[in-house]
């Protein structure tokens, strides 16, 4: 149950940060920091409670953050822009 809505969390983040990529706003920022945040700590939660292979997750834990991480600064820099 927990990984499947681990799953729709990070898909959802990575919708929202693309939306906030496309079209920049505070809102959309926040609503990806918090859909980022709430997946690292589902993702933590289940490495340490059902011990998945550990070099695995966090493989795909680190690129996730990565893509995640870039789309979110590139947006704040756009966004940035646009209210100068």
């Amino acid at each position: 149950m927990l990984l499947g809505i681990h799953i729709i969390v990070a898909l959802a983040s990575l919708v929202s940060t693309g939306l906030a990529l496309i079209s920049p706003s505070t809102t959309k920022l926040r609503a990806s920091y918090e859909l980022i945040a709430l997946t690292v700590v589902s993702g933590t939660y289940l490495v340490l409670h059902t011990h998945l292979p550990l070099t695995q997750a966090c493989l795909t834990g680190l690129t996730y953050l990565g893509i995640s991480s870039l789309a979110v600064v590139l947006a704040r820099h756009k966004l940035a822009r646009q209210k100068i």
